[in-house]
């Protein structure tokens, strides 16, 4: 069994072997399968949820809401490589939560447990362990890289994005590793619900805020250059400090024009919505190796409702997959997951009807940083069947493409 965790008003962690621990997918409250759990994994964290009581079950079997004075439910929150499989269950309000990606957590045999499974293969949850960040060494490499480059506002943002937000792109450029981060544009032609670096002031807070500038040429391609050449494996334009890359794909062309004269080594990518498909043509016409499309859905009834686009639709998403397909650019869909959504049965039948249509190489599952009661109010009903998120992954795996 799977026993309930739950929070003091103080934030303390505590278990209670008196109830069982109850999950939620979509709108859903449910006992969770062992194929839909596992050990807590390095690098997780364990966060509350305010003023939201813990649903449990007793000993007699009967669903409620926990009345332990002053407890409060509890969640965790997954490093990468790990999809949820289910939420936390809690009792509902109107109050919005921050945007986190919230994962059923529960207690069994002397550890945490919670709702998940490894997507990621080892070697890559391995590069990913919050263990390689972070580190005592990180304060002086950025007053290092400071020096070398000189005057560059990018460093600026980056030192902050890593400083402040611990942001692992980041600090990437800064440990001269992996994947570096190259935010280019302060704007965005979408208005997604779940933003994480621009929000109404009714809503939830973004948890970072947005570049104010566009870089120069200059700035940008020595940075991105040095990266490359000097160990980094990939630069990428497209973070979660930032807008719409490619609203910005004048300039995007001219930085991997420019740090393909100085060095063939790497892989310059972006991470794009792909709604803007004269920017997305620039970037391939200069070179570019990879895009990673970010989507909720392949369905326009629930992709328009969330990203909000302007100018834009779903079919030219598709029209941007096809175009860089069809160049010889590598494709990854990001797959924003949301357990009791993204696995309804129509939602799994388009996702795989889309991959086989435009011949993408890869699907990155991510876990959607949103309330889910909120997600849940802007999207439609569900049409079909309930299926699963490990028979989500099954379904997309069966189509061929790699996972992460």
């Amino acid at each position: 069994m799977y026993y309930l965790v739950y929070a003091d008003q103080h934030g303390r962690a505590y278990e209670d072997t008196g109830y069982r621990a109850v999950f939620r997918t979509g709108d859903r409250l449910l006992l969770p399968d062992d194929a839909e759990m596992m050990p807590m994994p390095s690098g997780a964290s364990l966060v509350v949820l305010p003023k939201r009581s813990p649903i449990a079950i007793d000993k007699n079997g009967q669903m409620q809401s926990y009345r332990r004075q002053g407890a409060q439910a509890m969640a965790a929150l997954l490093p990468q490589g790990y999809l949820r499989t289910l939420l936390p269950g809690y009792s509902r309000r109107t109050e919005r939560l921050p945007l986190f990606g919230y994962t059923g957590v529960a207690w069994r045999e002397g550890r945490f447990y919670v709702a998940a499974r490894a997507v990621a293969s080892p070697e890559d949850l391995a590069r990913w362990d919050p263990a390689h960040f972070n580190t005592p060494e990180l304060e002086g490499l950025i007053a290092k890289r400071r020096q070398e480059l000189g005057p560059n506002r990018i460093i600026d943002q980056l030192a902050h994005c890593s400083m402040v937000y611990g942001c692992f792109t980041a600090q990437n450029i800064f440990y001269r590793q992996r994947e570096g981060a190259l935010p280019i544009s302060p704007s965005c032609n979408a208005s997604c619900v779940g933003c994480i670096s621009l929000q109404p002031s009714e809503c939830c807070p973004a948890p970072q805020n947005r570049l104010t500038f566009i870089p120069s040429l200059d700035e940008a391609a020595e940075l991105a250059a040095l990266h490359l050449s000097q160990g980094g494996e990939t630069i990428s334009f497209g973070q979660g400090c930032e807008g719409e890359p490619l609203l910005q794909a004048e300039l995007a062309a001219g930085i991997i024009r420019r740090v393909r004269g100085v060095t063939p080594k790497g892989r310059l990518n972006a991470n794009t919505n792909a709604g803007f498909l004269r920017g997305v043509q620039q970037v391939v016409e200069a070179g570019i190796d990879s895009l990673r499309i970010s989507l909720n859905s392949a369905r326009s009834a629930c992709y328009t409702p969330y990203y909000r686009p302007g100018g834009y639709g779903l079919a030219d998403v598709v029209e941007s997959i096809r175009y860089a397909r069809r160049h010889r650019v590598y494709v990854s869909l990001n797959l924003l997951a949301m357990p009791g959504i993204t696995d309804r049965q129509e939602e799994v039948t388009a996702m795989r009807e889309l991959i086989a249509a435009t011949g993408v190489n890869q699907v990155q599952f991510r876990n959607l940083n949103l309330d889910p009661d909120l997600y849940l109010e802007v999207l439609p009903p569900a049409e079909g069947e309930l299926l699963g998120m490990l028979q989500l992954v099954d379904a997309v795996a069966s189509t061929g493409v790699s996972l992460r």
